[in-house]
């Protein structure tokens, strides 16, 4: 009767000790989650596509075009946008909400191309 023989092999690993804030990582780790991918697996690709492109495995940018939030506005400049959609009301130069988030859309996924 042969013998099957089996060899097991270990794989050495070392810790990764990063600070993210906890919404960022549980937003990861979901979406990963749902690639059946585990937070230790998704670091170790990104390492292995650093070695690999022997630099950032993407071009970290900041959009040109990219909308600005209420915290990064003076209240002069949030007085003028406020006071510009209102005009624009009062003439009918409007759109459906669904059609302009539609195009905000669009317009945000062309500034990351």
């Amino acid at each position: 009767m042969a013998r099957k023989m089996v060899f097991e092999m270990t794989i050495k690993s070392s810790n990764v000790a990063a600070r993210v804030e906890p919404e960022i990582k549980a937003e990861a780790e979901a979406i990963l989650a749902q690639l059946g991918i585990s937070a230790s697996n998704g670091i170790n690709m990104f390492y292995r596509q650093i070695i690999l492109w022997r630099g950032l495995p993407f071009r970290p940018s900041v959009p040109a075009n990219r909308p600005i939030s209420l915290d990064e506005m003076t209240k002069e400049e949030f007085d003028t946008k406020m006071a510009r959609g209102l005009a624009q009301a009062k003439v009918g130069e409007g759109m459906p909400a669904d059609d302009f988030f539609a195009s905000l859309r669009q317009e945000v996924l062309q500034s990351y191309v």
